[in-house]
């Protein structure tokens, strides 16, 4: 039964209106240009004093000799692939953009990295596309897809390729049953910008199964859209998914498994077209009136009720999915990004907000969906970051990741400089890594996104992307409990 605005409004009278905060990350407000209170407004965010909070990370970031990554005293990285330098088993080199990323543990104390590639159009566009390997190819004239990273327990590191011939594979999110599902963030249809098949659908990868990947296909029934990220409720069924994408701003979506059907290696392949539930969701605050978009929060804390409004046609025959909406059935918000199942729930980014969007701008929103309550509870906020050429100043939250080690990492895709970032329970925040690779000039420097931020299974590497040209890093050191200060 929907949770109505009405049954959400009684709800809060009854609890006060702070809805506890669930989660083990807590209130997580980002500083610097962050809120570091629930009463503190996102205008003021801004006016925040610039640094690290002290006493929590592991304390300033040294300059790399080699120019590619800054890490605090004690650390290390290691390149475990580099677009146009290392190369796959069977001769062609690394696929170039390097995005979404997750790790599985594979046989004899291997891990398995699963990375995206994000490209779009045609391939003649890239140097380095992923290679169109027989049998794992779904359109040729694609230029993206994943490759598949072993990476043994003596330091040495294979590669091959997990599907080809899809298109701007950006981030995508890791099942419980140990595959990857890779998504796509493009609408282009077959016949437009050199495709030769529809794209803007989700394909699951097996990185323990060669074989599983042959002859892909689609998940149509998630839909088709510009897809960004995707988790699995372990215990509901429920697939949630972002999409990033404007004019109008994206959704976030919720796919509801049809009756009788179980989750598990291969299974998503088996399902019709049309199979569950396709919706996109509204929200309204606890007075219970309707919120139009999430750039509306100005506060940490902030609770919104979720009602779920189903999605006409999912395939986008004829409109775009965001677009078979009219004003005041659904939600939105610009840059729906990165998303992480962990505390029951996912933790779901929205990069920035500015002209596009009908709020408060600021440089990134990170909250939480709690399926059990039905609540969406903002737990990250960060304001215009007057200065994002400065070290130290965050912004554009993009992949995130739950650390072992407590609260979130987070992959920096802003403007200026290009930070790994943690934030504790409490809400504080510290420096990991930055990248020093310049693309530009010395005197107008140009750094690339990290991506795909996940730990290894045993919790005691980080592994990060640069997206361009595409380095594939794993940071080790003295990682330590953060505490909650």
């Amino acid at each position: 039964m929907p949770l109505t605005r009405r049954d959400f409004a009684r709800r809060s009278a009854l609890t006060g209106a702070g809805v506890a905060l669930t989660g083990s990350v807590g209130a997580l407000a980002t500083a610097p240009h962050a809120l570091a209170a629930t009463d503190t407004d996102v205008e003021d965010a801004g006016q925040e004093e610039h640094g690290h909070a002290h006493g929590v990370g592991y304390g300033p970031l040294l300059p790399d000799p080699d120019g590619i990554l800054a890490l605090p005293a004690g650390f290390s990285y290691r390149v475990i692939t580099h677009s146009g330098r290392t190369r796959l088993e069977t001769g062609e080199y690394t696929p170039s953009n390097h995005d979404g990323t997750a790790a599985f543990a594979g046989p004899r104390g291997t891990t398995l990295l699963v990375n995206n590639h994000e490209l779009g159009g045609p391939r003649a566009n890239w140097p380095h596309p992923v290679p169109l390997t027989e049998g794992l190819v779904y359109d040729p004239a694609a230029s993206g897809g994943c490759t598949i990273v072993e990476v043994r327990p003596g330091g040495a590191v294979a590669e091959w390729v997990g599907i080809a011939g899809t298109a701007t594979n950006c981030a995508g999110g890791s099942t419980p049953w140990d595959t990857w599902l890779t998504c796509e963030e493009t609408e282009d249809r077959a016949g437009s910008n050199g495709m030769t098949k529809d794209h803007g659908y989700v394909f699951e990868v097996d990185p323990a199964d060669r074989r599983a990947g042959r002859d892909p296909k689609p998940v149509r029934a998630f839909g088709r859209y510009a897809h960004e990220a995707v988790v699995i409720d372990p215990r509901r069924g429920h697939a949630y998914l972002t999409e990033d994408a404007s004019g109008p701003n994206g959704l976030f979506y919720r796919w509801t498994p049809p009756e009788g059907f179980r989750h598990g290696r291969g299974r998503l392949r088996t399902l019709a077209d049309d199979a569950g539930r396709l919706e996109a969701f509204k929200c309204f605050d606890s007075g219970g009136k309707f919120v139009d978009d999430l750039s509306r929060a100005t506060r940490i804390g902030t609770v919104y009720g979720v009602d779920w409004a189903e999605v006409p046609d999912r395939d986008a025959r004829t409109v775009s999915v965001r677009k078979q909406f009219t004003t005041g059935q659904v939600t939105r918000a610009r840059k729906l990004e990165g998303m992480w199942w962990a505390d029951g729930g996912a933790y779901v980014v929205s990069s920035y907000a500015r002209s596009e969007s009908p709020g408060v701008p600021h440089d990134g929103q990170v909250w939480f969906y709690d399926p059990r309550r039905r609540t969406l509870t903002l737990k990250v906020l960060l304001g215009v970051t007057p200065d994002p050429a400065a070290d130290g100043a965050f912004d554009g939250p993009d992949n995130i990741t739950v650390s072992p080690y407590g609260g979130l990492v987070v992959a920096e895709d802003g403007d200026g400089v290009q930070h790994l970032f943690g934030a504790t329970e409490s809400g504080k925040t510290y420096p990991i890594a930055r990248n020093e690779l310049n693309l530009g000039t010395e005197e107008e420097p140009e750094y690339s996104e990290f991506t795909g931020v996940t730990f290894s299974p045993d919790g005691r590497t980080l592994y990060a992307n640069i997206q361009t040209p595409g380095i594939m890093l794993a940071i080790t050191g003295p990682w330590k409990r953060q505490k909650r200060r």
